[in-house]
């Protein structure tokens, strides 16, 4: 599993620290700074064979969330880096599943088809993404949804994971 680092949030008892990441052991709960919206270190970038898993539970009355996986850390506060990797955005009102990607500051048609929604609000979730060789392959609650192909090619560049939206973190691996 990919060790994460969570950008300190305005919370944080030393605010002098705020945009510094800070290692998260994902063996313990740490439920402070897995708020929403969250974003962390990818430890050592994306490489095939490598997974991340977050778990949740989706709001009540939902609008929608998302989860993106980009290149470069920097606080939450920020615009998004110029390359988004992967961005999955859960749209409750039309029951989608979109997933896109940013290049050189340029983002793609988004892709739609899915073989079901699988998200229930007010209920828990599991996402895992694997990173393999040419492509992303996404499953919810062990199910697969997807794959989706590298737009960006460097797949150590991807050391961000960010997370925002209706829902609350659980877990993250």
């Amino acid at each position: 599993m990919a060790e994460l680092r969570t950008l300190a949030t305005s919370d944080h008892p030393n605010k002098s620290d705020r945009n510094k990441c800070s290692p998260i052991s994902l063996d313990q709960e740490v439920v402070q700074r897995l708020s929403v919206p969250f974003s962390g270190r990818i430890r050592g970038g994306m490489r095939p064979g490598k997974k991340i898993i977050v778990m949740g539970i989706v709001n009540p009355e939902p609008d929608s969330f998302d989860i993106s996986l980009a290149c470069g850390c920097g606080t939450v506060d920020e615009a998004p880096p110029t390359d988004v990797a992967l961005e999955l955005c859960v749209k409750f009102e039309d029951l989608q599943f979109l997933r896109k990607a940013c290049v050189l500051g340029t983002w793609g048609d988004a892709e739609k088809l899915i073989p079901y929604f699988p998200f229930i609000e007010d209920q828990p979730f599991r996402i895992e993404i694997h990173c393999e060789l040419l492509r992303f392959r996404v499953f919810v609650d062990g199910h697969q949804l997807f794959d989706f192909y590298h737009r960006v090619q460097s797949l150590l560049d991807i050391d961000t994971l960010r997370i925002n939206g209706s829902l609350t973190i659980t877990k993250l691996g």
